[in-house]
């Protein structure tokens, strides 16, 4: 399934694929908990702040006033050169639940105070780039071949800026929904911007994905953890799973790091390796990274340093929630995986009492959380029926971890 081939032709995308997924194994438990409007977050007890606020999808919205309708990931980052806050979306349309002129992907808008007590939601006060409304960042194009194969769309994964320079890693990808085993990408990249935006370079150098002879590369989706005190930006990856049905990913997350300056040069061999070596785990160039988790399946994934505590969360497809983890250094031994925001709260007992979110993925920490013990996350949902109810992201704060 793909996105449409040209503006306003309505058309499911990625997310029809959850139905057929694994994390729809629950079985109409799951799909029964949805109120009439499957749509509708049902909360669970209060959570400081916001819990379940759409942010987009709504007429009248801050969303819609920079012309975006629907768009899923808003994936949150902090922009350095002025303190202020960019969130990047993944496919997206300038009308609400698909009924308006597809937009592209990926796209950004951008917020000037984020209120980290929740007591505000977020709301968006201009679109990237600058001048007019909401539009697709990267130039290519859609359904064709840009100089390295067929691509449907360039997902992003995670952004981050530094010394100046913003990037956004991302998947393009050339297969929605291929056979299990397989993981429908035509490789990984990042792309980066010298005017905080505006305009965006691809580097030169790609990860090979599924199409191009490399399928389940561990390469396919990243999520910047930061650079720590230390000086390394440390960086997690894994392989890339967007249709939330690649049952063979196993879960696995690696871990790497590299020099700044080095990652700025696109000198992306002079990482280091997070590595299982000589019986003992060390940090080597000597060999790639050994996975540092493996279980369920995981989509969409994301790593902040919050207060010195490293925090991940993830869209657990097996469990159908986003489940959090910390620990101290990247490097060390995380915490068991926690359930957040599930898709059922009857079903598991894991699930009993937490926030529920009928359709859910993604699941992104705001790296401007008020702490390690109260995260802000930002879930997309995505309900199955095209045309009628929202694709959207909402937040949800006082995550504890």
């Amino acid at each position: 399934m793909s996105i449409p081939p040209h503006p306003g032709r309505p058309a499911p995308t990625r997310r029809a694929l959850l139905r057929a997924g694994a994390g729809f194994a629950l079985g109409t438990a799951a799909l029964s908990a949805a109120p009439g409007t499957a749509a509708a977050a049902t909360r669970g007890p209060s959570l400081k702040g916001q819990n379940g606020t759409p942010l987009c999808d709504a007429p009248g919205d801050s969303a819609a006033g920079q012309g975006l309708g629907s768009g899923d990931l808003a994936i949150p980052y902090w922009r350095e050169h002025d303190g202020t806050w960019g969130y990047v979306f993944g496919d997206s349309w300038s009308g609400a639940a698909f009924g308006g002129e597809y937009l592209g992907s990926p796209l950004m808008l951008a917020q000037a105070n984020f209120d980290a007590s929740g007591g505000s939601p977020i709301s968006f006060t201009w679109a990237m780039p600058t001048g007019g409304g909401a539009r697709q960042l990267f130039d290519y194009a859609h359904n064709a071949d840009n100089g390295h194969g067929f691509e449907v769309s360039r997902i992003p994964n995670d952004c981050i800026e530094f010394g100046g320079r913003t990037y956004v890693q991302y998947t393009s990808v050339a297969v929605w929904g291929p056979p299990a085993g397989y993981d429908g990408s035509l490789m990984s990249g990042v792309a980066y911007s010298d005017d905080h935006g505006v305009t965006w370079h691809d580097y030169p150098y790609h990860w090979a994905g599924d199409t191009q002879g490399v399928n389940q590369s561990m390469y396919g989706m990243w999520s910047f953890a930061g650079i720590d005190p230390d000086g390394w930006l440390y960086i997690f990856s894994k392989r890339w799973n967007g249709s939330h049905n690649n049952t063979a990913d196993g879960g696995a997350i690696q871990l790497f790091r590299i020099w700044p300056d080095e990652f700025r040069a696109g000198n992306f061999g002079a990482q280091e390796n997070w590595a299982h070596l000589d019986g003992r785990w060390q940090w080597t160039r000597q060999v790639g990274p050994t996975p540092i988790l493996t279980g369920n399946n995981i989509g969409e994934f994301s790593v902040k340093r919050i207060g010195g505590t490293y925090c991940m969360s993830y869209f657990d497809v097996v469990d159908y929630s986003i489940c959090t983890r910390t620990a101290p250094r990247p490097d060390a031994v995380w915490t068991a995986p926690k359930p957040q925001v599930v898709g059922n709260n009857t079903w598991p007992a894991s699930h009993w009492g937490k926030p529920q979110l009928p359709y859910l993925y993604g699941g992104y920490i705001h790296p401007g959380s008020a702490s390690a013990q109260s995260l802000t996350l930002i879930v997309s949902q995505w309900n199955g029926q095209v045309g009628q109810s929202p694709y959207r992201v909402l937040q949800y704060d006082g995550i504890n971890p």
